[in-house]
């Protein structure tokens, strides 16, 4: 047992980076950690490389399952090596306000996905579910062995092919409608119409998004695996310039970033009064 103590931000990614904009989404939440007083430790492909060799050898080509079960086991280790708490935030994860940015209290916590796509017929279409590009967990949780043995389970022994996000978001938000796991608010994410609109300075998608969000978002992840396909790599840049300037007021609703937020009873946002 060493003796490590306090806060752990863990973030990894292959080497070298594929994008500038990754660097400089990297280096606010390096700053985040810094001005609170958390350690930080990024690494690189040896964070996979420690992947039970079974389990590894089931992943082979299927690079965004073996993060997503190479990110539990980094954060189990550190639990054990003895932090008190121990975050990870996915590399394309931007802190736009890192005054703002608090953990959840919570043993553990996982992040908040408020999806907008196009809707076929017109429109948008919303759906609110949970993410793993941030994930929470103190001494003592009973969800990390639970979860990172659930995910084994599954890749070990699922037949046919195996959706990218089948560990991650997907077992992950079934879990969640079942037994309503704690969230951390404030860590959100961008899905590509909602980044856009930003860029827009409004539109449907961005009125989804603040509709069925519970908070302005204080970091978000912005869908580096969508970067190139839907959405151009310039466009994200100038994203993350508008994020970094405007702050949590960009996603907020327009009246106030920081007022409590209400519901109606279909589970939308309703304006403070």
């Amino acid at each position: 047992m060493t003796s490590a103590s306090g806060t752990l931000v863990l973030q990894s990614h292959r080497q070298p980076l594929p994008a500038v904009w990754l660097e400089r989404c990297l280096k606010t939440v390096q700053a985040w950690a810094a001005e609170r007083g958390y350690r930080y430790r990024y690494e690189g492909d040896e964070l996979l490389a420690r992947l039970d060799p079974e389990v590894r050898a089931r992943t082979v080509g299927r690079a965004v399952i073996a993060a997503d079960l190479a990110r539990l086991a980094a954060l189990q280790r550190a639990l054990a090596a003895g932090f008190d708490t121990v975050v990870w935030l996915d590399a394309d994860t931007l802190v736009l306000d890192p005054a703002a940015l608090e953990l959840p209290p919570n043993p553990y916590a996982l992040g908040r996905e408020v999806w907008v796509q196009p809707a076929a017929g017109g429109g948008v279409k919303t759906y609110v579910k949970v993410h793993n590009a941030f994930l929470l967990f103190r001494p003592g949780n009973p969800f990390l062995d639970f979860y990172l043995h659930a995910a084994e389970r599954i890749v070990l022994t699922h037949q046919g092919p195996m959706a990218p996000q089948l560990v991650g978001p997907k077992l992950l938000t079934a879990l969640h409608n079942l037994v309503r796991c704690p969230v951390g608010e404030q860590f959100g994410m961008l899905s590509p119409a909602v980044a856009r609109d930003v860029l827009a300075g409004g539109g449907q998608a961005l009125e989804a998004f603040r509709a069925h969000s519970t908070v302005a978002p204080a970091a978000v992840n912005l869908c580096g695996s969508l970067v190139g396909r839907e959405i151009a790599e310039s466009e994200i840049v100038e994203v993350i310039d508008h994020l970094l300037e405007a702050r949590s007021d960009a996603l907020a609703q327009p009246w106030d970033a920081r007022a409590p937020v209400g519901r109606t009873g279909n589970g939308r946002q309703r304006r403070p009064r």
